[in-house]
């Protein structure tokens, strides 16, 4: 868990200098960015790095500070700009400020939260959104994942999902959702489609093979069989604490385009068990899939949002035979049935806070009765997403803090977090920290 701890100034700035080595820059305080500019972060906005947080050099980009003698914002020339991957269950406040020079490589799929040094420690502008312990790096025991890759591939020797999720998602991409599944515990995840019906700009399964940057996974290859699923998420489900099942992951495409597999899945599972929950991570392009899947016993939906503008979801989207309006109808299917409706909105300071986005994302709420926002830090080049989603300047931010405390005043009902809660936590007792 983050300190309490509070810095009397903000730290100072950081730069790289291309060899892996990291200095401080004590001419110049670590300033944040919102939108396109460059800004102040509130001193109490600062936490240290928490555990499992990482530095990323940013090439062709140089860092931009306060100076501490005049308070003007300046460029620091000593090398290149550093930014923060924030680990799960912690929401950044701002991203790096930085210049770009011409020429500099597009960045890849990941989050750069500011970061800066002080008193010997990295702090970042961040908050800690979710109790859950699921994804902590201290809880992650890799001769136990090993030995449960073992177990598991001795116990299915011929089921293709089990095989997909050691292979590539828990020895090569080291994916904390499956690695969990591995251990025995939480959500076990079931890709299930090699197919999808967006075209995300920012997709981490695949990119075109002229684009500018490279998706970070290989997509699900097959398209799995009703009995292949049931096979190991049934007893996952029988044996695990707070167990979910949950179609829709990274290493794949839309699973609501197989969801009459899904849904036959789910009829299988649950002639064996009702133990734990059974969830979706969907764009949500198919409200009347997700009606199907309701009746077929489909306990939460998680779908993705970069915006709840129009415009903006669709510049960033791209869907295919479906509009942002189905993504809406999908989310309202789900509280009809009286199921857990949840958003996956990918944060970008000073577009996710500013008053358009909120009084849009406040409307969504309302027509939809939405129970819950996980708020997820945007895996993307903030220079590149502005520019492909025609954003060539952004107004003055609300901020991301006072963003959710408007909306926990206005939506007292509303929770926030970063994961699928388990039944448990659905079905009322949310407070729990589900921390063994």
């Amino acid at each position: 868990m983050a300190t309490s701890k509070r810095l009397p100034h903000s730290p100072w700035v950081l730069y790289s200098d291309g060899q892996g080595n990291v200095y401080e820059d004590t001419s110049l305080y670590a300033p944040g960015r919102a939108g396109w500019y460059a800004c102040p972060v509130p001193d109490e906005d600062w936490m240290p790095l928490p555990e499992g947080g990482s530095l990323y050099e940013l090439p062709g980009r140089r860092p931009l500070g306060i100076d501490v003698e005049t308070g003007e914002i300046r460029e620091s020339t000593l090398g290149w700009a550093v930014a923060a991957f924030i680990p799960p269950a912690h929401t950044g406040l701002y991203l790096a400020a930085y210049t770009t020079e011409p020429g500099a490589p597009v960045l890849p799929l990941f989050c750069y939260t500011a970061v800066g040094w002080y008193d010997d420690e990295f702090w970042v502008p961040a908050v800690r959104i979710e109790r859950d312990i699921r994804q902590e790096c201290g809880g992650f025991d890799d001769r136990k994942v090993k030995e449960g890759i073992r177990r598991l591939r001795k116990q299915y020797p011929h089921n293709r999902l089990v095989e997909h999720l050691a292979e590539n998602c828990a020895l090569t991409y080291h994916c904390p959702a499956v690695r969990n599944y591995f251990m025995g515990r939480w959500e076990c995840p079931v890709p299930s489609s090699p197919a999808c019906n967006s075209n995300c700009i920012g997709c981490i399964s695949l990119q075109p093979e002229d684009e500018v940057i490279v998706s970070s996974h290989d997509r699900l290859a097959f398209k799995p069989e009703v009995a292949e699923i049931v096979e190991y998420t049934v007893p996952h489900l029988m044996e695990a604490p707070y167990p979910i099942v949950s179609f829709g992951q990274g290493c794949e495409g839309e699973p609501l385009l197989m969801w009459e597999t899904i849904r036959d899945a789910i009829i299988q599972i649950r002639k064996f068990t009702d133990r734990g929950s059974i969830n979706i991570n969907t764009n949500g392009s198919r409200p009347e899939a997700v009606e199907e899947l309701c009746k077929a016993g489909l306990d939460s939906i998680r779908v993705s949002l970069n915006s709840a503008q129009e415009h903006l979801y669709t510049a960033y989207y791209r869907p295919n035979n479906y509009s942002f309006e189905d993504v809406v109808e999908s989310l309202r299917v789900m509280r009809r049935y009286d199921r857990w409706a949840s958003i996956n909105y990918f944060v970008f300071p000073g577009m996710t806070d500013t008053q358009a986005e909120y009084e849009a994302l406040r409307r969504l709420i309302h027509d939809t009765g939405l129970n819950m926002i996980q708020w997820r830090n945007f895996n993307i080049d903030p220079d590149w997403y502005l520019a492909r989603v025609g954003v060539d300047d952004t107004e003055e931010p609300l901020g991301i803090k006072q963003l959710m405390q408007l909306l926990r005043d206005e939506f007292p009902d509303l929770k926030f977090g970063y994961y699928n809660p388990p039944i448990e936590r659905i079905r009322g007792d949310f407070e729990r920290d589900f921390a063994h």
